[in-house]
């Protein structure tokens, strides 16, 4: 097999791809059947080898959304190779499993990233149409599977097409039968019904290539694949038939485990996921219950319950993986523990001994409820989820309930009388408890959004956003959009880098690996607030120019324009051009540095009241005799990773307002205090980078004070950087107008300690 060079995704980025594939409603083989007759990628030809343009409309074809840049790009590198150009004197070598790889190798790889960076690019698109051309036609004039095509120095770089459908399929759900077949067929070009070894070895580099993120260690696996192959082609010719190819694939559980096992057995709810595990600690065979031996992968570990077998055992009749819903039409079904064996560590919940090693493969622990006792220990056989119990939807709190296609409903227990029956769920919680939905990032798949659907007859559910300040955003827009006849309350893990919204909530600055129960122990006592969200709408002048497209139509905790958006504007231009300097919040705000310093000799956004108006609840403010550089709208208190542009208001000259009439009057503003909920909006106006300097670091309290009203509208006569919600693009000359929109519920973190010396700074200020 031969040892190919990749330039590798990041696990963020395989990660992210995962979530792809997962929310897309197609699979590979009928997007592959578009390249045919009649198919939306007809136009493309059916060739083996594809540009980055082909790769991209296959890619928005068959995920249904278009791929960021970045993770975009980085896919098509990890494909893209440059074919050996074949001459007469020095013909086509053919590749053997034996063979190392080329001395030229790194050159060839390094400079086949240069091109596939080039040809990427967002601004070459140009230059990529005028070499694909010859690409193309010499790749439809080779013969369908033959991987090596000539090719000039001077191509833009091109992938297999082949190579690309093997390893999505990869990240398909199905039978790993239906797996190899798909694979067989894909590389038997000639229809003959046979694979030579250089097919198979490409087969083979795509699963080491998934491997590698799934945690295996590929080159453990390659000689399992490579015993496999070998084994396969019983006549020793050179050729491996469809019933050999899957045979052995079957026959091999290191495989069948990376294609996902998916026994008739047990499908759907209730199936194991397995992986291929290295056991720190002595640890048992939960079926066999002998000890798990050996040097690196020991054996196989659910995913899920974290049943543990050995590789021999994960083949015969292994209990099926804890259920997620009910088989019961109606509720009141009781909870029973769901009970795995042996493997714990930990202290029996009733006797409060320790459970011992040898003791391990007797002791239980329920997946449920997370409470572990020896066998002699047991108690009562009702689980009730244990101390998490209000976030947890136990299986018995998911009913099925039959439908039919019309839309009638059944009432659970008889069938309907017309239309073919559908089965769907409904959520039926335990009185007094609040199911906890959880959410991640939005890039992972947009049709994260559905699930909200799942929940919407849900009563008191909890929505709880794990992202940074976009994902807040995008999950509360999710939320509009159901129509939820009452709007749950979010709360916050902070995942990203400012975090501005979660500072406010108390949720932190930023996640750093601390307990998750107690950080969900806080979610069920925590108190609610009312977030105020904004319209943004931006109305772009008669005459068009070159311009970005705009983030959000949603504020919810910022907008600005001027120095601070030229610099977030610059950092979010470099991150996207080189995102792997930008892999650490040091790197982040040694780069932020690095601009603001260069800003403040620059200053492009100087005299920025030559060409902006600012007009406050229809109130026009006067700018003429005020030298900014940046204006900000702020909703919350909070802004470039926990900054107060707004600044403290003195509890003892705190006014209360009775109405929403804007002030801008500076001796009335000194006495404005800023609330999150209070429909109102604050507006502060920046001299510079170095004043915004000042500001993060402490030695500037604030900016200075112009407004605060319930709407804002701003005109612009130029190009000028804007951000919102930590989001900058450059905007043309426009009408930008801010309104409330509404408030959405969401739930504040207990308080910060304080230390001493905080303390002390407080009372100083207060004197």
């Amino acid at each position: 097999m031969s040892e190919e060079q990749w330039v590798c995704l990041s696990q963020e980025e395989f990660d992210q791809l995962q979530k792809y594939s997962e929310y897309s409603s197609k699979k590979i083989k009928d997007v592959l059947a578009q390249f045919n007759e009649g198919g939306s990628l007809r136009q493309c030809g059916s060739q083996e080898l594809i540009s980055y343009d082909v790769f991209k409309l296959f890619m928005r074809t068959y995920l249904e959304v278009d791929l960021p840049e970045p993770l975009g790009t980085h896919l098509f590198l990890a494909f893209s190779q440059k074919p050996k150009k074949e001459t007469p004197d020095h013909p086509k070598e053919r590749t053997s499993s034996n063979e190392p790889s080329s001395p030229d190798a790194n050159i060839q790889t390094t400079d086949n990233a240069a091109k596939a960076d080039e040809a990427c690019a967002p601004d070459t698109e140009s230059k990529m149409a005028e070499k694909q051309a010859p690409v193309r036609t010499q790749a439809a004039a080779s013969p369908l599977g033959d991987p090596a095509v000539q090719s000039s120095s001077s191509e833009s770089p091109i992938v297999h097409l082949k190579d690309v459908v093997c390893y999505l399929s990869l990240l398909e759900t199905g039978r790993p039968q239906d797996k190899l077949e798909f694979m067989f067929r894909l590389y038997d070009s000639d229809q003959k019904g046979l694979l030579d070894h250089r097919e198979m070895d490409r087969i083979v580099n795509q699963m080491l290539h998934i491997a590698q993120y799934l945690e295996w260690d590929p080159t453990e696996l390659r000689p399992i694949l490579m015993e496999m192959l070998q084994g396969m082609d019983y006549d020793q010719d050179g050729f491996v038939s469809l019933q050999e190819w899957v045979r052995g694939g079957m026959t091999t559980i290191p495989l069948l485990v990376l294609l996902g096992m998916d026994e008739s057995s047990s499908q759907g709810d209730g199936r194991h996921a397995w992986t291929l595990k290295h056991f720190k600690k002595p640890t048992y065979c939960n079926l066999c219950h002998l000890m798990l031996m050996g040097v690196r992968k020991q054996g196989l570990c659910c995913t899920y319950c974290k049943y543990t077998v050995h590789e021999r055992c994960v083949s015969k009749n292994v209990p099926g993986c804890v259920k997620t819903c009910s088989k019961a039409k109606r509720s009141g079904e009781v909870m029973q523990h769901a009970w795995v064996e042996g493997n714990s560590s930990v202290k029996c919940d009733r006797c409060h001994k320790s459970i011992k090693c040898y003791q391990s493969v007797t002791a239980r622990h329920c997946v449920w409820c997370r409470m572990t006792f020896h066998r002699k220990c047991e108690l009562s056989t009702v689980c009730d989820g244990g101390e998490l119990r209000d976030h947890i939807l136990l299986p018995t709190s998911i009913c099925p309930v039959t439908r039919d296609r019309q839309g009638g409903k059944s009432d659970g227990s008889s069938a309907a009388a017309k239309g073919e029956l559908l089965t769907q769920y409904k959520i039926i919680p335990a009185p007094g408890t609040h199911p906890l939905l959880v959410l991640v990032n939005p890039k992972s798949g947009g049709r994260q959004g559905e699930r909200l659907n799942f929940f919407r007859d849900t009563p008191d559910f909890r929505v709880l956003a794990c992202g940074g300040d976009g994902t807040v955003g995008w999950i509360l827009d999710c939320i509009d959009k159901a129509n939820f006849a009452k709007h749950p309350p979010v709360a916050v893990l902070p995942l990203g880098t400012g975090n501005d919204l979660a500072r406010c909530l108390r949720w932190g600055g930023g996640y750093e690996g601390g307990s998750l129960t107690k950080i969900l122990k806080e979610i069920e006592q925590s108190p609610l607030v009312m977030l105020d969200r904004w319209y943004l709408e931006v109305i772009p002048r008669e005459e068009m120019e070159s311009g970005d497209q705009v983030p959000y139509s949603i504020m919810n905790n910022y907008f600005s324009i001027g120095v601070d958006a030229s610099i977030a504007h610059r950092f979010h231009m470099m991150r996207e051009k080189h995102p792997e300097k930008f892999n650490s919040r040091m790197k982040n705000k040694l780069w932020y540095f690095e601009f603001g310093t260069s800003e403040t000799f620059a200053a492009t956004c100087k005299k920025l009241h030559d060409h902006i108006e600012l007009e406050c609840d229809g109130v026009e403010v006067d700018l003429s005799n005020i030298f900014l550089e940046g204006i900000a709208i702020l909703n919350i208190p909070s802004m470039y990773g926990g900054t107060n542009l707004w600044g403290e208001t003195k509890k003892n000259r705190v006014v209360i307002r009775e109405s929403r009439k804007s002030i801008t009057d500076p001796k009335e503003l000194k006495f404005c205090v800023q609330d999150l909920s209070d429909q109102l909006l604050e507006v502060v106006g920046l001299e510079g980078a170095m004043e915004m300097g000042q500001i993060y670091t402490g030695l500037k309290s604030a900016g200075r004070r112009l407004a605060q009203c319930s709407s804002v509208t701003i005109r612009t006569n130029k190009l000028l950087p804007m951000q919102v919600d930590g989001e900058p693009w450059m905007q043309p000359p426009c009408t930008i107008k801010i309104t409330h929109k509404n408030q959405a519920p969401m739930m504040v973190g207990p308080p910060q300690k304080s230390s001493f010396f905080s303390l002390r700074r407080k009372s100083r200020s207060k004197d």
